[in-house]
């Protein structure tokens, strides 16, 4: 019987450290011999860039317009840390057309140049931001992606965001197979980070994954484009991202989540001291 390639996709807040959560957690699996791929689904291209040294990953959408429809995978695909295959989708011109259609392009031709072999462990697609159009959900839309994380924190906007997240996931779910798998926290030292988490994970019907301390290392590693794991491999840093790509291998729970209704999750807030309830309203 044959393999079955796990389709990860990463969501989350835009400035999160989804990117740089994703690059390091698919070092740690691909340290420990997995194969793997990430693809990136954000126009700015720098899902990757760790991974492969700080190389400026050629775009499947620029090198379309380029090159026309007749291209190789290897110049859309390029190998970085540990053999981790890299793709970036890219986006269209600044101020034409939507920038999800890059990822429903990249996917599409990547099946069709044969990217997704059998010797796959993993393919991760880096998503920009919140579910915001279809071309972004498009890796849960379509049936990709089977399982999803969000990357989260303990800031108000980080926790909006998820929990809007998880209501297009819910909407997706019932289409499919898609199932939410939990929460990374990407610490931002925000007071009771991990006990706020571990609550607004549970009220989701899921769990927290992993909570990533924060650790200056991490921009370290980015200024000299590497992986923390590729940067300090001894360090407590890169011990936590492997303490993570353990726990997404051998994750077990998978959900449709159940979002918060708005006055719920300014309940939660409320009582972690993120919000402060004035009357009718509300002050951060």
């Amino acid at each position: 019987m044959a393999k079955k390639i796990r389709q990860i996709a990463i969501y989350g807040k835009g400035g999160i450290g989804k990117s740089t959560t994703t690059q390091n957690l698919t070092a740690g699996l691909a340290e420990s011999g997995k194969r793997v791929m990430v693809v990136g689904c954000d126009p700015k291209a720098d899902s990757t860039r760790l991974l492969l040294g700080g190389l400026a990953q050629r775009t499947v959408l620029d090198t379309l317009r380029e090159e026309g429809e007749d291209i190789s995978l290897e110049l859309i695909m390029k190998e970085g840390y540990k053999h981790i295959r890299c793709v970036e989708s890219g986006g269209p011109e600044p101020g034409v057309g939507c920038a999800g259609r890059g990822i429903i392009t990249s996917i599409g031709l990547l099946e069709r140049l044969g990217a997704y072999t059998a010797d796959l462990d993993y393919v991760f697609y880096d998503v920009l931001g919140d579910v915001v159009c279809g071309g972004f959900a498009m890796p849960i839309r379509e049936g990709k992606a089977k399982e999803i994380y969000i990357v989260a924190s303990g800031e108000m906007m980080a926790l909006y965001a998820a929990n809007n997240i998880a209501k297009g996931i819910e909407r997706y779910a019932k289409q499919g197979g898609v199932r939410l798998g939990g929460i990374i926290c990407n610490s931002r030292n925000v007071d009771r980070e991990n006990d706020l988490l571990r609550a607004f994970s549970e009220e989701l019907g899921t769990h927290l994954v992993h909570f990533i301390p924060r650790d200056n290392i991490v921009q370290r590693a980015e200024i000299r484009r590497k992986t923390v794991i590729d940067y300090k491999p001894d360090s407590n840093q890169a011990d936590e991202y492997r303490a993570l790509a353990k726990r997404i291998a051998e994750n077990k729970k998978f959900v449709i989540p159940k979002p918060m209704k708005q006055e719920r999750l300014e309940e939660i807030l409320t009582e972690f001291g993120l919000m402060v309830e004035m009357g009718d309203e509300y002050a951060i």
